[in-house]
């Protein structure tokens, strides 16, 4: 038997080569087969995915907030318009639970996985959805990323189904690939980003299948986007501010997001990006 060279490694083990700027390619890649044999092994046919502010509050955590600034400890105003902004997450855990719960039915008929909750894994509007999806005792997904902050844990997104991206443009491609509707609350920088790289897969055709997008929150979304000025400005045509549907009822959402499934997703499974 011939000895193995000394320091003798493999170069799918050579940790050094595999996380230098040699081997980009092959975590841009791994970040595309590794989620892609997860979701398959757990059958998750498509998701709905659930966009919006990390930093929106529960209820019960924007009325502590506003207790201990009305003790003096913390500005009010502040603490009074986290309370505000937290009927959006309460909104997100409810719409998310009864989505999940229609799912489980049609997935049960079907033997798969169907319209999934799907969220970026953080807190928030994200840990309001798969809270919501988790309580109705549904499997759901993060997509997280790596980013220079507090790494934060979201302890209702199912283990098997948590992951963790480097690359922005994997991790956004997961959430497109498998989306069948997307539900946008009140968010930043990073949900407008979002919003408006969907809106313009949509707009231009490049994204084949149907995506129903519902904008919650009308008052929210009239103050920071103002889609009918882009319209009359001709930067976009009047229908493509009809790729949105606006509401501010979780019933109104539910109602219709269940109407656009069932006539468009369900009708074309096959169709993707």
């Amino acid at each position: 038997m011939t000895d193995r060279p000394r320091g003798f490694t493999k170069a799918y083990h050579n940790t050094g080569f595999l996380n230098s700027k040699d081997a980009r390619e092959l975590r841009m890649l791994a970040e595309y087969l590794e989620p892609k044999s997860r979701f398959d092994k757990y059958r998750v046919e498509d998701t709905v995915v659930f966009m919006g502010s990390a930093r929106i509050k529960s209820r019960e955590e924007a009325e502590e907030l506003v207790r201990q600034a009305e003790a003096g400890h913390g500005e009010l105003e502040t603490a009074q318009m986290a309370l505000q902004m937290s009927a959006y997450y309460e909104a997100a855990r409810e719409l998310a639970a009864r989505l999940t719960r229609w799912s489980k039915e049609l997935g049960e008929k079907e033997k798969q996985k169907r319209f999934v909750v799907c969220t970026g894994g953080g807190p928030g509007i994200m840990e309001a959805a798969n809270r919501g999806a988790s309580e109705a005792h549904g499997m759901n997904v993060g997509l997280t990323i790596s980013i220079p902050v507090e790494e934060f844990d979201n302890k209702y997104v199912t283990r098997e189904l948590s992951f963790h991206f480097h690359y922005f443009f994997m991790r956004k491609f997961w959430f497109a690939y498998l989306a069948k509707a997307v539900i946008v609350m009140p968010g930043g920088y990073g949900t407008l980003d979002e919003l408006f790289e969907l809106l313009t897969l949509v707009q231009t055709h490049k994204m084949r299948k149907p995506m129903p997008i519902v904008l919650f929150g009308t008052e929210y979304w009239n103050k920071i986007v103002n889609f009918e000025a882009l319209a009359t400005h001709g930067m976009i045509g009047k229908k493509d501010i009809e790729l949105v549907f606006r509401t501010d009822s979780v019933e109104e959402a539910y109602d219709w997001l269940i109407l656009q499934l069932a006539e468009k997703a369900l009708a074309q499974p096959g169709a993707t990006l």
